[in-house]
C-alpha cells in the first residue's frame, strides 16, 4: 500500500513541476502589422504600435502590395529623418516579410517609397527580454501625418 501511495505521490509532484514550468514559459508572438489595414498608407503605426507588448521572439509580419511598398529596418536618425542614405539595418521586399526580434532593443522600421516615412508609414518599437518587462514609448516628437502635401521622402 505504502508503495502505492509512494508512486501517486511522485506522479503527482512531476505533474506539479511540469505545470510550473510551463506556466513560466512564455511563447512568441505573431503581430501582423497595422492589423486588418496591414502596412499601407494612411494608418497611424505610433497608435498601432503602442497597443502591444513586444518581447524577443515575437515576430512582426508586414503585408503590403509590393509594387507599393517596402520594409526598411533602419536606425533612430535614419528613422526620424526619413533620410535613406545612410542608417540602413535591412530590407525587406517580399509583400509577407517576417521579422523576428531577437534582441530586446529599439527598432524602426520605414516605408521608402517616395512620400510615405513623412506621410506616417513609420514606427518605433522597444522589445522586452520577457512579458514582465515594460515597453518604452516610440518618440513622440514626429508626427504621423498623412496629408499629401509633402511629397518628398
Amino acid at each position: 500500500m505504502e508503495s502505492h501511495f509512494s508512486r501517486v505521490f511522485f506522479f503527482l509532484l512531476t505533474i506539479s513541476f511540469t505545470i510550473m514550468v510551463d506556466s513560466h514559459h512564455t511563447e512568441a508572438i505573431e503581430y501582423t502589422v497595422g492589423d486588418s489595414d496591414r502596412w499601407s498608407t494612411g494608418i497611424n503605426y505610433l497608435e498601432w504600435s503602442q497597443k502591444y507588448n513586444f518581447t524577443v521572439g515575437d515576430i512582426l509580419v508586414f503585408k503590403y502590395v509590393l509594387s507599393q511598398h517596402n520594409v526598411y529596418q533602419v536606425t533612430e536618425t535614419t528613422f526620424r529623418s526619413c533620410d535613406m542614405t545612410s542608417g540602413i539595418i535591412s530590407i525587406h521586399l517580399s509583400g509577407n516579410d517576417r521579422i523576428e526580434l531577437k534582441e530586446p532593443t529599439k527598432y524602426w522600421f520605414i516605408c521608402t517609397t517616395k512620400g510615405h516615412c513623412k506621410g506616417g508609414m513609420r514606427f518605433g518599437i522597444t522589445v522586452a527580454e520577457s512579458n514582465h518587462g515594460e515597453e518604452e514609448a516610440p518618440p513622440s516628437d514626429y508626427t504621423t501625418s498623412t496629408s499629401s502635401g509633402d511629397s518628398s521622402q
